[in-house]
């Protein structure tokens, strides 16, 4: 059994400089690495939390390792599943590694994750000597056609929902569509239907056995899970429930139970004290819904880069370690997981590539309170567009939000600032204050971040495979059909 102490742990964690193209693990660290869980909840936005304000909707295991870790107020995701997604698994900003739009590979064919073309948080751990796994959703590549995704990706061992494979099902009907009641997922052994199962439970038992067989090494988990993302659905513990509001309420308290299961686990295998836990979200909730967070009524958020769908509950958690009951207002989002989780594994992630991401470990462990960053940034959503050169996304510079502790400044597709918000006076973002002269440095100062960003967004980088039957037609040109496209003449752009 491992067993850490402050001093070593701090001693195991000096970065030396990158020597040669592949991640370098550092000295002593293989006995100082902390076993890392990140677990990434779909559509829930802080209005659900209790923790976090949300009422009526009681979520005792997340409020407990809030209460026992700490609790993030400005963690920002991007605002759709796909930029969330890749944007964790790169350790870059959606204008980077061109998954700024929404795309689901089993669906719609044609654009996929290539692991030859972008950096992997999975590949990071492995080469620390760390066994890894993911379960729940992924959607960025289509196992019929790359079955072996997972494994070239860096993850050991895998239990995947499929997506809708080649299906536009909105009645969630298919087979491949069912990701909850008798889910459709891939393993090892294949793809197949787990009939009269509820898919939530069968990922959730997939890790916890391999917690139990990698428990003499460290381990790391990216457990997305499949809830709470429509469709809404009775679960196990609430088999009569009715209703959509209800049914999302049930889903919401069986998230919540998973996660009290994961820990007990952990607590029975004697991994608790060696274990990094990380709790969030993809993006906010469906605008469908609507709850009520600290008595301000909150429509959900998803695909808007209001702070009700990119502000993302966040807390972390590691008993001994990360300080307890801390409420924390450091700048966070998801390009610092992957520089994180190599700093605390002792490695430097691969030197082939760039970054956008902070390491956040002295954050973590209580021995900063700020992360470094100046601001944060959120962008991307809505389906791309198959053209005659692939995938792309719709917009050449997508619209985008940065924002500090305090202010916040909306980007329009042309490059141009369109709004300011006083986030601490202002929780509804409805008071643009753009115009006024007691704001004209928090204005400029936010601008000049415009600058520093590319002036074109990247496009998904893959290498095109065989078409299928079901791959999405080609509908546009390549780059000329996009908003903000020098060559688009109704479009305005600044540079």
């Amino acid at each position: 059994m491992r067993r850490l102490k402050l001093t070593t742990l701090l001693l195991a964690f000096c970065v030396s400089s990158i020597t040669s193209w592949s991640a370098q693990v550092q000295p002593d660290a293989q006995s100082a690495q902390p076993n890392i869980i990140f677990i990434l909840i779909d559509d829930l936005g802080k209005e659900w939390i209790n923790c976090y304000g949300g009422e009526g909707v009681d979520t005792p295991n997340v409020d407990a390792l809030a209460a026992t870790g700490i609790r993030f107020n400005n963690a920002y995701s991007m605002p759709q599943c796909t930029p969330s997604r890749a944007c964790f698994i790169t350790g870059q900003y959606p204008f980077r590694s061109g998954w700024v739009n929404h795309w689901d590979a089993p669906r719609w064919g044609g654009g996929y994750f290539d692991w030859k073309q972008n950096p992997s948080i999975a590949r990071t751990m492995k080469s620390a000597g760390y066994a890894t796994a993911v379960a729940g959703k992924w959607q960025l590549n289509d196992f019929r056609v790359q079955p072996q995704a997972m494994p070239e990706i860096g993850f050991d061992d895998y239990c995947m929902w499929t997506g809708y494979e080649g299906s536009t099902d909105k009645t969630h009907s298919r087979a491949t569509s069912q990701r909850y009641w008798n889910p459709y997922i891939h393993t090892k052994e294949g793809s197949k239907t787990y009939q009269d199962a509820f898919g939530p439970d069968i990922y959730h038992q997939f890790l916890l056995d391999f917690i139990s067989k990698n428990k003499e090494q460290p381990f790391f988990i990216y457990y997305p899970m499949a809830l709470t993302h429509s469709p809404l659905v009775h679960t196990p513990l609430d088999m009569k429930v009715d209703g959509k509001v209800e049914k999302h309420k049930a889903m919401v308290r069986y998230a919540d139970h998973l996660l009290g299961k994961l820990l007990a686990h952990l607590d029975q295998e004697g991994l608790r004290d060696n274990t990094l836990v990380i709790w969030t979200i993809d993006n906010g909730s469906s605008r469908t819904l609507t709850n009520t967070l600290n008595g301000r009524t909150v429509v959900g958020g998803k695909s808007q880069t209001t702070e009700n769908g990119v502000n993302a509950p966040f807390i972390v958690n590691w008993p001994g370690m990360v300080p307890a009951g801390k409420v924390s207002d450091a700048l966070v989002d998801f390009t610092d997981m992957h520089p994180t989780f190599a700093d605390f594994a002792g490695v430097t992630p691969d030197a082939a590539y760039s970054y956008d991401g902070f390491s956040l470990k002295d954050v973590f462990l209580g021995e900063a309170d700020e992360s470094g960053r100046e601001w944060v940034l959120a962008m991307g959503g809505s389906p791309a567009r198959m053209t005659d050169k692939g995938v792309q996304n719709v917009f050449y510079f997508r619209d985008r939000v940065v924002r500090d502790a305090r202010y916040k400044l909306f980007i329009s597709p042309d490059r141009t600032p369109e709004k300011l918000v006083d986030l601490s006076k202002d929780p509804e973002e409805a008071h643009n204050l753009i115009g006024s002269p007691e704001h004209e440095g928090v204005l400029k100062r936010l601008a000049s971040i415009i600058d520093q960003l590319p002036e074109m967004d990247n496009d998904p980088k893959y290498e095109p495979l065989p078409k299928n039957e079901w791959t999405r037609k080609t509908t546009k040109q390549a780059d000329v059909h996009k908003t903000g496209h020098p060559d688009n003449t109704g479009a305005k752009k600044k540079h």
